[in-house]
């Protein structure tokens, strides 16, 4: 077993998420939060599937996430 980051973003038409550190892996969405993460999941699971476990040995693991707001002009 091991644990991806995903980011899940709330839009107006619902959720969209996506993993962290998977090259090639393509966005996913649902109308609720658990069926985004549920359809990353999935979009993680074809990735290994497709590519092997040797594929994530390519990739740098991603230790933390942070998410903040800078103020622009507009």
């Amino acid at each position: 077993m091991q644990s991806f980051k995903i980011i899940v973003e709330k839009h107006k038409e619902g959720y969209v998420a996506y993993p962290l550190g998977l090259k090639g892996v393509v966005v996913a969405e649902g109308d609720t939060y658990e069926d985004a993460v549920a359809d990353a999941t999935s979009a993680i699971e074809f990735y290994i599937e497709t590519f092997g476990t040797e594929a994530l040995e390519l990739e740098e693991p991603v230790l933390d996430v942070f998410i903040t707001e800078a103020g622009v002009a507009v």
